[in-house]
């Protein structure tokens, strides 16, 4: 499945009002970490379909970042319902992004 770009236009319907667990990875080009976890995110988004995969670039969406407390990134935010069920920073392995979003499912 391919990756969703997200913007604060299109946050809410894509997001917030999914009917799919969504995992949200909040990056920027300028980070060498989120440069890394691009690859594992998007083979992640292709292996399971079933998860909504999206990313945030936090250069080009301010908003958003100010509303779920970006502090650090890579950040992976997992939704299920339109709620935060989920979160973690820095670069991860496959495996424990497919555990952060089967805790929401």
């Amino acid at each position: 499945m391919a990756v969703h770009v997200i913007t604060k236009e299109n946050f809410e319907a894509e997001v917030l009002q999914s009917e799919s667990t969504v995992l949200v990875d909040f990056w920027a080009n300028w980070c060498g970490p989120c440069g890394m976890m691009s690859p594992v995110v998007e083979q992640f988004a292709e292996e399971h379909a079933e998860i909504k995969v999206c990313k945030v670039n936090v250069e080009e969406q301010p908003e958003l970042v100010q509303q779920f407390r970006v502090m650090s990134i890579p950040m992976l935010v997992v939704f299920k319902g339109g709620k935060v069920v989920g979160s973690s920073v820095g670069v991860q392995p496959k495996e424990d992004i497919l555990a952060l979003t089967k805790k929401a499912m």
